[in-house]
């Protein structure tokens, strides 16, 4: 079968985990000191990987042979699915790590991100289905009552029922604003009648758990118009009475999406309320009793900013296993000799330069994105726990900045760096008895899922650069600065350090043409936006990976060439150097085009378009 969970070690989230991020804060939590340390890592994912190759592996290619199918109003999915399902919630991968409870034992996020990440490596189209029921159960734990969280969270965090979220309408896409699903009071203030059609839900239906919970964006009648009127509901599609027995809902499956990739995964079309008898509890204020105004947008967004970090991750966990399968199928295809001595006979196509080329661009790539990333997920722990309300700020002022670049980024390059995975097979890579070709069609959701990746970008430069006048945003550019500034003389990475030190002039000048844009030329701002998304990505990035770097090489010279550790640091360093000689001068190419200021694409009439 095609598919391949090629993955091999954990080493590199040893190093992130227990030597480069300063982890001891987080371990040393009431919630985490008396039963982990940050030298658990390999005792916590070494059985994860084995798992993922040996149980989750094999449920991928069901994905193709048993795609999630549609008929009479019914939904079936691939047969392991709901096993899987049912054994990673009980075994406490999955949902219940969010369990707020004083005396639950949950993993450090940095540490849970990781299990997620090999998870949807071995399977990306199954991880939805955890990843939505774990982020709707958070939205009641944080804004339900304690009827509501009784009534759901202990069968959502075991995994009897699932949960999704529902905000895309056939009218309303990424603008929530337009939404027309309505909410009608009833005689219970918590009870409201939910009329609507919602289209894209992601785990919107499944044939493997008793319930299913959607988190429902609707309109009180009469509640303000815009994204402002709009109120958070939890609509299940079974309602469940007070003592626990259920009641038809009037929450219809209509159809599924039939897509590119994630064929496992049931993308639904959904009508509440056809019959007039959909209900849904309110969470929060009424807008009726709040001058019309709503706290839904709010409340979904605690769910969207983890959700988008997810997507991001989800996309570096597909440009993972496609190298790592590029990557063994090199070492084992013999083809062609090498140009510098011909006459030594055919070698695996490993040793050639340009397939050399293409698997340092991917694992730079990956270690670049996975360090930006963990960083954040750090402060999510931060921002979580700590007790120093300093420490919770600068936490959640990084996660509000990076939010969109880790959402973003890795699920941008994860397109075209998959395409050169494919490229390194040759013709085998164009074929389905490879993994690689899924992978590509699994992928290519991501920059679309959770606001698409144009939006993200107009987050950045609409609202992340100029939170509380700019002042966060211009501390983030500084700190970069410092660390140039510190360590721009180092004898071994001098070269790169100079990239990076070019790379932050042109940045800030960038943003200085960005910000004379604001004043003079706003349509400037949406045509170059995604750009910059990219460029302040590479920058981050490359900061990250030549922290790395300085800390790789001197473990390096530590251990010495005989040590089984020297090959790692020193693929470390090497990696750190393509990334910051060969991406990061992406940064003032960018630079230069947004301040030549080329409008030909806005200035054009759109029927140019039809030649």
């Amino acid at each position: 079968m095609a598919s391949n969970f090629a993955v091999n070690n954990i080493r590199d989230f040893e190093f992130i985990i227990q030597e480069w991020l300063p982890t001891e804060g987080v371990f040393n939590y009431p919630q985490f000191a008396d039963y982990y340390s940050k030298d658990d890592v390999k005792a916590i994912l070494e059985p994860i990987l084995k798992m993922c190759k040996e149980v989750i592996e094999p449920t991928n290619d069901e994905n193709e042979t048993h795609p999630a199918t549609f008929a009479d109003g019914k939904v079936t999915t691939p047969p392991s699915f709901g096993p899987l399902f049912h054994k990673l919630q009980e075994e406490g991968w999955g949902t219940s790590n969010i369990d707020d409870s004083p005396d639950a034992m949950v993993l450090p996020d940095m540490l849970h991100a990781a299990v997620w990440e090999l998870i949807c490596a071995a399977n990306p189209t199954f991880m939805p289905y955890i990843l939505l029921t774990s982020g709707a159960a958070g939205l009641i734990q944080s804004f339900g009552d304690d009827k509501l969280k009784a009534m759901f969270l202990p069968k959502m965090m075991n995994g009897t029922w699932s949960g999704t979220m529902c905000l895309t309408e056939p009218g309303a896409g990424s603008d929530v604003g337009d939404i027309l699903s309505k909410a009608y009071p009833t005689d219970d203030p918590r009870i409201f009648k939910i009329k609507g059609n919602k289209i894209f839900i992601t785990g919107g239906n499944n044939d493997f758990t008793e319930n299913i919970i959607n988190l429902y964006l609707a309109r009180v009648e009469g509640a303000k118009p815009g994204t402002g009127g709009i109120s958070l509901f939890v609509v299940p599609k079974l309602w469940v009475n007070e003592d626990g027995s259920f009641e038809d809902n009037d929450f219809e499956n209509t159809g599924i999406e039939h897509k590119l990739g994630q064929h496992g995964s049931v993308t639904a079309s959904l009508a509440a309320g056809e019959n007039g008898n959909c209900r849904g509890w309110l969470l929060g204020i009424d807008p009726l009793k709040n001058e019309g105004k709503g706290e839904g947008m709010a409340q979904m967004f605690q769910m969207m900013n983890m959700a988008r970090m997810e997507t991001g991750h989800m996309a570096l966990s597909c440009i993972i296993n496609a190298f790592a399968n590029a990557r063994d199928n090199a070492k084992e295809r013999v083809q062609g000799r090498l140009m510098t001595n011909p006459k030594a006979g055919r070698v695996a196509i490993i040793n050639h330069e340009n397939t050399k080329r293409t698997l340092m661009m991917g694992k730079a790539h990956i270690e670049a994105i996975r360090a930006m990333m963990y960083r954040v997920y750090l402060a999510f722990d931060q921002r979580h726990r700590d007790p120093d309300p300093a420490v919770r700020k600068a936490a959640n002022d990084l996660i509000e900045i990076a939010t969109p670049l880790c959402k973003a980024y890795p699920s941008d390059e994860g397109w075209w760096l998959i395409g050169e995975a494919i490229q390194a097979y040759g013709g085998y890579g164009y074929c389905e008895e490879y993994p690689v070709s899924q992978i590509a069609r699994d992928m290519k959701i991501y920059s679309i899922w959770e606001g698409t990746n144009f939006i993200q970008s107009m987050d950045l430069v609409g609202r992340k650069m100029n939170m509380k006048g700019g002042s966060v945003f211009g501390a983030w550019v500084q700190e970069m600065v410092d660390f140039y500034e510190a360590n721009k003389s180092n004898e071994i990475l001098g070269k790169e350090f100079a990239n990076l030190g070019k790379a932050l002039d042109a940045y800030k000048d960038m943003l200085k043409a960005l910000a004379g844009y604001s004043k003079t030329n706003m349509s400037m701002i949406p045509l170059y936006s995604h750009r910059v998304l990219t460029a302040t990505a590479q920058l981050f990035c490359g900061r990250q990976i030549l922290d790395q770097a300085i800390l790789a090489d001197k473990k390096a010279k530590e251990v010495g060439p005989n040590h089984f550790d020297y090959k790692f640091y020193t693929g470390k360093v090497a990696a750190a150097k393509y990334y910051v000689r060969n991406v990061v001068p992406n940064v003032w190419a960018v630079a230069e085009i947004v301040i030549d200021g080329d409008t030909s694409a806005i200035d054009v009439p759109v029927d140019v378009f039809e030649y």
